[in-house]
């Protein structure tokens, strides 16, 4: 198929999914925000949403103060910052309309329909919402359009590609929000195989979706040490670092090319790594330097998928 048309689709997905993702990293803030704290500092959670996104230097310069509703305003609305929620969905309906015939009927509906509905929001409008409410339905739109797209779109190279944007968008914003959670959530002398605050690490499970698949795969008490093994080894958990290069290796093996073994290679490598790794040798080189080594590997593997497979990015 022709590069523009697989840029365009790609980009799509990964832009639906990053506003999805930050939403989500959005909401486990706001719900660890009306828990009691033992340092009393509630700031501390806004920083980081900032950092897991690597928007504290641009939300500085914006001089704003960090508190809950400067921060929640700029990472949904801001024009300025190209990573908003608001930017995202708009690039998301531009990618689309760009490859209109490409897609079906539900498929460009979805998305031009989520564009219109948050086109016009103001942060005076957010305000005024019910903050749960609209984090919900920035995830139920994402959900709808990624259940359309399986549901009505033909499985061929073109579907591969909103997979393959999908997955990979996934994995780094996996990645990023563990790291950073993780170690702001971990009492500082404590043990990863100790008990932390039950509340804390419920809300963490829950912005990815997995409080309850945790108790179904552990049956026992939430420890740092084992949401951090079914957030990267477990391939059976949806947003998994495991299951996530489980779908991009599994899927460049289809769309392969002569171009791309390299992209191949760096895929394989990478799901070999998850595929045997284990936990304890993860925590014995240091769980935010193999986060950080990761989340190398995964840019520079989208970076090669680019080069492989999509329009060159001009210099």
């Amino acid at each position: 198929m022709l590069s523009r048309t697989a840029d365009h689709l790609y980009w799509m997905a990964r832009y639906t999914e990053r506003a999805e993702n930050t939403v989500r990293m959005l909401d486990v803030s706001y719900r660890m925000s009306l828990l009691p704290r033992n340092n009393g500092n509630g700031d501390d959670g806004w920083g980081a949403i900032l950092a897991i996104s690597e928007l504290t230097e641009a939300f500085a310069r914006s001089g704003r103060p960090l508190s809950a509703r400067d921060v929640i305003d700029f990472v949904v609305l801001d024009r300025g910052n190209p990573s908003s929620v608001w930017n995202c969905l708009r690039a998301a309906r531009e990618n689309a309309h760009a490859v209109r015939g490409t897609l079906t009927a539900e498929m460009w509906e979805t998305t031009n329909a989520t564009w219109l509905e948050i086109r016009d929001m103001t942060p005076e409008k957010l305000q005024a919402t019910d903050l749960g409410e609209f984090f919900e339905w920035v995830k139920f739109r994402s959900h709808l359009l990624r259940g359309v797209t399986f549901g009505t779109m033909l499985h061929d190279d073109a579907f591969q590609f909103v997979r393959l944007g999908t997955f990979l968008e996934r994995a780094d914003n996996t990645a990023r929000l563990l790291d950073v959670k993780y170690h702001s959530l971990l009492p500082q002398h404590e043990s990863p195989t100790g008990t932390t605050d039950y509340y804390q690490w419920g809300a963490l499970l829950r912005s990815v979706s997995a409080f309850e698949t945790y108790r179904h795969v552990y049956r026992d008490v939430i420890t740092p040490y084992k949401v951090a093994e079914l957030l990267i080894l477990n391939d059976a958990m949806p947003r998994s670092l495991h299951a996530c290069v489980d779908e991009v290796n599994d899927i460049l093996g289809q769309i392969a090319n002569l171009h791309s073994a390299e992209a191949a290679r760096q895929a394989g490598e990478l799901h070999a790594a998850l595929h045997y790794g284990r936990m304890d040798d993860i925590f014995e080189t240091g769980l935010h330097p193999w986060l950080e080594r990761f989340l190398e590997r995964i840019n520079r593997l989208g970076d090669r998928i680019g080069d492989n497979f999509l329009v060159p990015v001009a210099a």
